[in-house]
Parts: structure tokens; sequence; C-alpha cells
């Protein structure tokens, strides 16, 4: 039986993450759709269509929390996954207990982001 791909929307202001983040996801049988803010993905359909979302901390308008928050308050249960430059214990404590599923430090272990996305979103 092979594996359905599965929609991750990947949410990041910076454009070279945003890029590697889409193309490691798509080299490992994934459909990448990448948002450069938290409102361009919110006013698409990125929200409907997605299994999973990855969120950078830090953007110019809305931020992961915000993100975060938005999509818990919609009553919606998918996995957001938080990553930032500006990593603290305490912040990653924050993020997961507001509900993300994982917390990653810049630049992402694509290893460890990979084995995350296959046991909260194909399982």
């Amino acid at each position: 039986m092979g594996m359905q791909a599965r929609t991750i929307a990947v949410i990041d202001d910076d454009l070279r993450v945003l890029e590697s983040l889409i193309n490691l996801l798509a080299s490992s049988g994934y459909i990448a759709e990448g948002y450069g803010s938290a409102e361009e993905f919110l006013e698409s359909d990125g929200l409907e269509k997605s299994s999973c979302v990855i969120t950078d901390v830090e953007m110019r308008q809305m931020s992961g929390l915000g993100l975060l928050q938005h999509i818990n308050s919609t009553g919606s249960s998918f996995p957001v996954i938080v990553i930032t430059g500006k990593p603290s214990e305490k912040s990653e404590l924050f993020y997961l207990e507001k509900g993300a599923v994982g917390f990653f430090r810049k630049p992402v272990d694509g290893d460890a982001l990979i084995n995350l996305l296959k046991g909260v979103c194909e399982g």
C-alpha cells in the first residue's frame, strides 16, 4: 500500500527557509504549500486542505503564536509544528503547552522533522 500524499502548509517570511522546507517535504513524498505570512495562509484555502502546519514563530505581522491560537480557536485539531531562529527552553515549553506538537530550532533538523511528521500526520 503506497503512502497517501499529505498536504503540509509551511509558513515563514524568510524565503530561503520556506524554499528549503518545501524541498525537504517534497523529497519526502509530501505535498508542501508555502506561505510568506500567517495572513496569506489564513486568506487562502490552506486551513481546509492542509493536514499539518509548520510555522515560524517570528513574522512581520501575525506571529506563529497568533496563528496557533487562531487555529485552536477554530476547533481544528490538526497538528502545528513551530520553528524558530531564537529558541529557548522557556519558549519551547510555552508552545508545546499551547498545543504545538513539535518545536524546532533553525536550521531545522530535516530527519527529525520528517520523523515527527510521519507520527503526527500519518498516525
